[in-house]
């Protein structure tokens, strides 16, 4: 069975947002063959239990008052305007990723940017240096002893953790990092 297409978070399986799975969506009740294992922002608690088909299609949201995005967290430094209609398609019908802290979403040309995944040290060193340039802009760090030891001890499983985005139209790269 194909995946639906989140604009903003092309590659969830990838990603470790959606994974394989014989659960029935509380959703819809379908056993579809992969379940979301993200965060989900409900009253109610909904750990691994919502098909990406009703986040796709807004189903989640409406039946369960589920959003899957902080919407708060959208735009990392508040300098682009986004649309309700686009904070509403981030939020409501995009699947979200696990952070060690509050999760962010990277912003950039007046639009939510694809978020490609979290990345550490050796995912940085193959993505290249526009990705690393992206890491160490968002830390603050100018190169140096302080910037390579944090850049060596990035990992994308046990932190200190990158988390990647790319923008929908020019594809710059933009990144925030966290630990726990």
């Amino acid at each position: 069975m194909t995946l639906p297409h989140f604009i903003y978070h092309p590659d969830p399986v990838g990603s470790g947002s959606v994974q394989l799975s014989s659960a029935t969506c509380v959703s819809c009740n379908q056993a579809r063959g992969y379940i979301y294992v993200g965060p989900v922002y409900a009253i109610d608690e909904y750990e691994n239990c919502i098909c990406p088909w009703c986040i796709a299609d807004g189903s989640a949201h409406q039946r369960l008052g589920a959003t899957f995005v902080d919407d708060e967290s959208i735009g990392l430094d508040g300098e682009d305007t986004l649309s309700e209609a686009q904070i509403a398609e981030v939020s409501q019908r995009t699947p979200g990723f696990s952070g060690w802290q509050q999760e962010c979403w990277f912003t950039h040309c007046d639009d939510a940017a694809e978020f490609v995944g979290k990345v550490g040290h050796a995912e940085l060193l193959e993505l290249g240096p526009a990705a690393i340039a992206a890491v160490q802009d968002s830390t603050g760090l100018e190169n140096g002893p302080q910037w390579q030891a944090f850049f060596n001890a990035l990992d994308k499983d046990h932190g200190p953790t990158a988390y990647l985005f790319k923008c929908r139209h020019c594809a710059t790269l933009g990144a925030y990092q966290d630990s726990h």
